[in-house]
């Protein structure tokens, strides 16, 4: 089914291209998009095809943009812009393009859940656990790894379900949105839950990473049948192709959540403490019934690597470390 269209109409040439070039880049943003350099070429094509959303420099936009009849109108914003434009949102220009988007999609939710569900009628979404009853065992460096492999060719999101993440840290600032919030509509019983989303991630390489909860609370305090709930919304109505859960000790349910992933990744160690761990995880799967979960599970060894900056520069570089050539060499033996 055809995408809804998101058009820009920007004078400025390489504003207008490098910001379609990011769209195009973000295989989970669900809208076809359209760049226009200069009024006339938006009017010409604005008679033959619907835009759905229309963001436009505060220095295009006339009385013949009015005309089009456009329902969903942003104003790219320069800071200061004609008072008689405040009758629309409007975003500030300079920024990332990431966080335009962010702040043009939370504008227009109702139209991103139409987009979204013409998408979500033709994708099937696959779930990925990475889970291990070890710790410091690069379990998170390789969820993030894999999820930046695979979002060169898919639509990936990475949620991490750990109590204590350091994302925070990681990316020297704490998000505007994180898992926590996703898990209140969960709790309202929203059936938009999956709609949220689009304005609530972060993307490194085309991944894109919806930040983890505020407080472990949110992690402890959550029963598996709204972990369930949040999957189900993902699988019904989400632009995503692949899902990675980076799942932590203290989610109720793991077992049965793992088991609803289609493959599961377990970092483990080979020193024999570990492998006594290993064990008797495997005993304890076993007397769970869980036959079916031992089946999916695929154990990993990560190579631990060097560092090569820190942040969001070595979330990063990571698909270019030892690290990332593993994972691309299990993905390999895979196919």
């Amino acid at each position: 089914m055809k995408k809804s269209i998101l058009a820009i109409c920007d004078v400025e040439k390489e504003y207008a291209y490098n910001f379609m070039e990011y769209i195009n880049r973000r295989r989970s943003i669900p809208f076809e998009i359209q760049a226009f350099t200069n009024v006339a070429s938006l009017l010409g094509s604005g008679g033959r095809e619907d835009i759905d959303i229309l963001l436009i420099s505060d220095k295009a936009m006339c009385d013949k943009v009015k005309g089009l009849g456009v329902e969903n109108i942003v104003i790219l914003s320069e800071g200061v812009h004609d008072p008689q434009l405040d009758q629309y949102p409007s975003v500030y220009k300079y920024q990332s393009s990431a966080q335009v988007i962010r702040e043009v999609l939370a504008c227009y939710g109702e139209e991103v859940m139409s987009a979204q569900a013409h998408l979500a009628e033709s994708r099937r979404v696959e779930f990925i656990g990475v889970y291990s009853p070890l710790g410091r065992v690069l379990k998170t460096s390789f969820a993030l790894t894999l999820g930046q492999i695979l979002a060169r060719g898919r639509a990936v999101l990475y949620v991490n379900m750990e109590e204590f993440s350091g994302f925070g840290t990681l990316f020297h600032r704490e998000p505007v949105h994180t898992l926590s919030d996703l898990l209140y509509h969960v709790r309202q019983e929203d059936s938009r839950v999956a709609h949220q989303l689009p304005s609530m991630v972060e993307t490194v390489n085309n991944l894109d990473l919806l930040p983890p909860v505020a407080t472990p609370q949110d992690i402890w305090e959550t029963p598996f049948e709204q972990w369930e709930r949040m999957l189900d919304g993902l699988r019904s109505h989400s632009p995503y192709e692949v899902v990675i859960l980076d799942v932590g000790q203290g989610v109720d349910g793991w077992c049965k959540l793992l088991d609803r992933c289609q493959k599961v990744y377990m970092p483990v160690l080979d020193d024999l403490i570990s492998q006594g761990k290993i064990g008797q995880f495997e005993r304890l799967l076993q007397m769970w019934g869980q036959e079916g979960l031992l089946e999916k599970i695929q154990k990993v060894r990560p190579p631990f690597h060097g560092s090569f900056g820190d942040g969001v520069d070595y979330v990063g570089q990571l698909p270019w470390s030892q690290l990332g050539d593993y994972v691309k060499a299990v993905l390999q033996k895979e196919r």
